[in-house]
């Protein structure tokens, strides 16, 4: 990897609050719904072929990632979601092969997966080893607009708060290697296993994230900010900050919904400033994590600036309340309204894909629905949370 100039930190600044979204998708055979090996002939027939985004490898042959335009709010996302799924979906059918959402795959082995072959994911492979094939998980990436370095500190403090929220919303691997894995995201399990995972230092303005950059790159550990895996991140080159813990969901619509309650959150965050950035956020932070990783929207959290005890479910609806208006300006009131209705029932990705292995008793089905339901055949039934014990 090539080391990055001065130049390449200074901060862009972009829009404020536009948002875009990354999506990691899985590609399926169309015999047992296992995973595929057909990226680069995927990538190939996509490319021969006028559409919005765009559409790459990630770090195994079995994956691709879309990613979206800039945008304003909702609306336009979900639309160009949909238009780029629909191409997807056309090239893949040309190959008899399957795209499916969700945050894993439930019952591929990872020692059968191949690395993309680019230098960057070659030395992935090298550094990390057999983590990097285990790295064959699925998430979304939210990118919101900043104007500068020190508003995108702040806005990366602060959404630290709110990062059980995203998982939970989000929650859709909760199958691993045949097995389940009695949590809702599974997943992030995975990413915590890499040493430049977590979260980003205590600093209070761009200008000591620098002196920390700087510092960590002196020592010869990072080289780019592409090496930190944080759950959050801030993004200079491209002007945002990065949410990174979303599970892919089984849907685009899903997507463009979990868009436009982080896109609402920070407008709150940025017009109201109702809070300042607390180290206690990080001191609470693994747990409250843990707690949306393992049970989802009945995960019980500890609010780090109220020391009250709320479950996820509560803290959800409490915050949708709260930012109604702010989805109002940006046009993502109905969207947040339904999302609200999700949260209200109970209903989640995690629990749908369970309820599908209770009712079909088969792992290949559950990853055959998977398929069927990101590809537009229909949005499933939702089940409720199984009760947390």
């Amino acid at each position: 990897m090539s080391g990055m100039s001065g130049d390449e930190l200074e901060f862009t600044p972009s829009k404020g609050l536009t948002v875009g979204v990354e999506i990691e998708l899985q590609i399926l055979n169309s015999r047992d719904y296992d995973l595929a090996r057909d990226a680069a002939d995927l990538i190939g027939l996509i490319e021969k072929a006028p559409h919005p985004g765009a559409v790459k490898p990630e770090i195994t042959e079995s994956m691709v990632e879309l990613n979206s335009s800039i945008h304003p709010g909702h609306d336009s996302l979900a639309s160009e979601l949909k238009v780029i799924r629909d191409t997807v979906v056309q090239a893949a059918s040309r190959l008899n092969v399957r795209i499916a959402g969700g945050g894993s795959h439930p019952f591929h082995t990872w020692a059968d997966r191949r690395i993309y072959p680019t230098e960057r994911f070659r030395h992935l492979l090298s550094l990390y080893g057999y983590l990097a094939k285990q790295f064959t998980i699925f998430g979304q990436h939210v990118h919101v607009g900043c104007p500068d370095g020190d508003v995108a500190i702040y806005l990366t403090h602060i959404l630290s708060r709110y990062v059980p929220h995203f998982i939970a919303l989000s929650a859709s691997s909760p199958f691993q290697q045949g097995e389940d894995t009695s949590y809702a995201s599974s997943r992030l399990n995975t990413v915590s296993a890499f040493p430049l995972s977590g979260q980003i230092p205590f600093v209070h303005s761009w200008s000591e994230f620098l002196e920390y950059f700087e510092k960590m790159r002196g020592y010869g550990i990072v080289e780019s900010m592409k090496d930190f895996y944080w759950d959050i991140r801030p993004k200079p080159e491209y002007g945002t900050v990065e949410i990174r813990v979303f599970d892919t969901p089984l849907t685009v619509e899903h997507s463009a919904a979990l868009a436009a309650y982080t896109q609402s959150l920070a407008r709150y965050i940025l017009t109201d400033r109702p809070f300042a950035p607390q180290r206690d956020v990080y001191t609470l932070y693994n747990y409250n994590r843990f707690q949306a990783c393992r049970y989802g929207l009945d995960g019980k959290i500890i609010d780090a600036y109220t020391q009250r005890h709320v479950t996820l479910k509560e803290d959800i609806l409490e915050t949708l309340a709260v930012i109604t208006p702010h989805a109002a300006a940006l046009g993502n009131g109905l969207a947040l309204a339904k999302l609200a209705a999700d949260v209200e029932a109970g209903r989640s990705g995690a629990s749908r894909l369970r309820e599908i292995f209770r009712e079909r008793g088969s792992l290949n089905d559950v990853a055959r629905v998977q398929s069927d339901v990101w590809m537009g055949a229909g949005e499933p039934a939702k089940a409720k949370e199984a009760p947390r014990p």
